[in-house]
């Protein structure tokens, strides 16, 4: 592959990389946030750490009933189609 390109032009791309390379940078210290907040709740009150994950999630993007729901209809579709076939 071979490009053209002038030297401004190139000059701006490398900046934004750059600027994606620091976002990128931000989010890999936020997951190490999370990450510790999530082991230091599981430690000190004995919750599964999936479970921890699972509610922020949940809490984060305010879906709680959707969640039910569909904890519900999978209750209703495995207790229907897969108890029935043993």
């Amino acid at each position: 592959m071979s490009i053209t390109i002038v030297a401004a032009d190139a000059q701006k791309i490398k900046a934004a990389i750059g600027e994606i390379s620091g976002s990128l940078t931000r989010i890999e210290a936020e997951r190490d946030l999370i990450k510790e907040i999530i082991v230091n709740l599981s430690d000190e009150y004995q919750l599964d750490r999936k479970l921890l994950r699972k509610l922020a999630q949940v809490y984060h993007k305010n879906s709680f009933a959707q969640e039910t729901s569909f904890g519900e209809d999978l209750e209703a579709v495995y207790t229907t189609v897969l108890e029935k076939a043993q």
